[in-house]
């Protein structure tokens, strides 16, 4: 069975009387809050999946959550899903501002609006130069123009509109949606710092974040803005041993946090100090060491271990400051994925 839950955010303001300051209530804000999985599970065919959907479902899943890297596009594990379990929620997390035409792009998101009315959100963002130009033979160029662009155009379209006109990155010659969509879907965008987090909050519904902290979250929300949709991509170990815990964690951490616009993340979050000596040996070209170097501490700040309990109230942490949809990402450090995500779903804090 489903579960959701909603908690009360109260907003606070400082109030001064003659020498003395008080902090008392301005508004009270309700903040829906939904646990979510990332499909499809990498042991099953795409096909073989149906059971495996109804166990999130029974487990308390609200919604699942696809990206488009390597494997399947990200819209097709989202149909098979809303087949067999027409009550999810649906989002992409994410699909690339580059790899599609717009118009094909808007096509392909309000097939997935009519077919999960209210219950599809549509996540873009840059993806990396790897996956745009090497994999897709298109020019990684101004990402942030392109993110702005493709959400602009997708409001437009999305909304009925006849678009004619030009944008920064691309122009649209009197492009109008067959069939729009009775009703659009929130439009997300993947955001690191701070100018594409006020980008997601200013023209868009909401910000998808990756590779941070619980504690890092409380700095990111406020920058994308009051009553807007954060989820986060959470990697989760959960029942690893933990050497083997370590050693996978700062493998995965390395080959991403090695990346430019990770690097900046985390300089711009604070962890240059303890980041720096990775960087400088995976630079000289000693991945060993660049790898052996991560600290034990920044392994369990991204990557979310221990028993399942444990594994549940750290994620409760990310909600509590201000993630209202918990994207898993259940990793395959020795571990059946599907089994502990049933495990985390049932668990009741």
């Amino acid at each position: 069975m489903v579960r959701w839950s909603l908690f009360l955010l109260l907003h606070l303001t400082k109030v001064q009387f003659g020498q003395i300051s008080l902090l008392v209530p301005c508004s009270i804000e309700f903040v829906e809050r939904r646990l979510g999985m990332t499909i499809p599970f990498d042991t099953l065919g795409l096909g073989q999946q149906k059971s495996a959907i109804e166990s999130l479902v029974e487990s308390g899943y609200s919604d699942v959550w696809s990206s488009e890297v390597a494997q399947y596009d990200a819209f097709t594990p989202l149909i098979l899903a809303n087949e067999w379990q027409p009550t999810l929620n649906l989002g992409t997390a994410i699909v690339p501002a580059f790899t599609r035409g717009p118009a094909t792009l808007a096509m392909s998101v309000a097939a997935l609006s009519a077919l999960a009315p209210g219950r599809f959100s549509i996540g873009i963002g840059s993806s990396s130069d790897v996956i745009v130009s090497k994999w897709n033979a298109v020019d990684f160029d101004k990402p942030f123009s392109r993110n702005r662009d493709i959400l602009r155009f997708l409001r437009e379209a999305l909304d009925g509109k006849k678009v004619d006109r030009d944008f920064d990155t691309f122009s649209i010659s009197g492009f109008r949606l067959a069939s729009p969509p009775d009703s659009p879907p929130k439009i997300l965008l993947a955001a690191l710092r701070e100018r594409m987090l006020k980008l997601a909050g200013s023209e868009g519904d909401g910000a998808i974040l990756n590779w941070l902290s619980a504690d890092d979250v409380s700095r990111v929300v406020p920058i994308v803005g009051d009553g807007k949709e954060i989820v986060a991509r959470i990697f989760v170990a959960p029942n690893v041993e933990r050497e083997r815990f370590l050693e996978a964690g700062r493998r995965l951490i390395a080959s991403y946090l090695n990346v430019g616009v990770y690097r900046d993340f985390h300089i711009w979050l604070g962890r240059s100090e303890k980041l720096e000596q990775m960087w400088t040996l995976w630079a000289s070209g000693d991945r060993k060491g660049a790898v052996a170097a991560i600290p034990e501490e920044v392994v369990d700040e991204l990557i979310v271990g221990g028993t399942t309990e444990e594994c549940r109230r750290h994620i409760e942490r990310y909600q509590t400051n201000g993630v209202n949809v918990a994207a898993l990402a259940i990793l395959p450090f020795g571990i059946d994925p599907l089994a502990e995500a049933v495990a985390i779903g049932k668990f009741q804090i």
